[in-house]
């Protein structure tokens, strides 16, 4: 992404118009437009002014990614209910194909069975409700296969 565009989403997400920006940091209105168009660059103190005002770190200012900012902001407003209206395994299907044609081809019931023992071991051990159990489960399968991931680019 370039720095202009970054600029803009970072000072939108901010809630602030380019005027309120120019105005803080003692430019002009057109400055702060020509910064978002890639027309000019901001030195290297007036990003850090930038990076304050937008109350992101510099590092995350220039590489700022509306496509990860995006999917946060879309996790922070759902609600249960709308998560229970999704079908994602379908949604998820459309990029992952896998996921619409594994059920035909694995033994399902036999690792039905293992990740409810594993769900069970964990809210016994650690006194979880279902659901943190499942997420806890989640997220320690998503660390193995990262960890096989890099291990195999190596």
């Amino acid at each position: 992404m370039m720095l202009g565009s970054s600029l803009f989403h970072a000072r939108k997400r901010a809630g602030l118009t380019q005027e309120e920006v120019a105005e803080r940091l003692g430019v002009s209105r057109q400055t702060i437009g020509k910064w978002e168009a890639d027309e000019t660059l901001p030195d290297i103190r007036q990003s850090k002014r930038l990076a304050t005002l937008y109350g992101v770190t510099l590092d995350d200012l220039i590489e700022f990614d509306l496509g990860v900012s995006q999917v946060e902001e879309a996790i922070e407003r759902s609600t249960e209910e709308l998560e229970e209206k999704i079908d994602w395994t379908s949604a998820w299907a459309k990029k992952y194909p896998i996921l619409a044609t594994y059920q035909g081809e694995v033994n399902v019931p036999l690792y039905a069975r293992r990740i409810a023992q594993m769900l069970d071991e964990l809210k016994a051990e650690y006194g979880y409700s279902e659901l943190d159990a499942m997420l806890a489960l989640k997220d320690i399968l998503y660390q193995v296969w990262k960890a096989r991931k890099a291990e195999a680019a190596r």
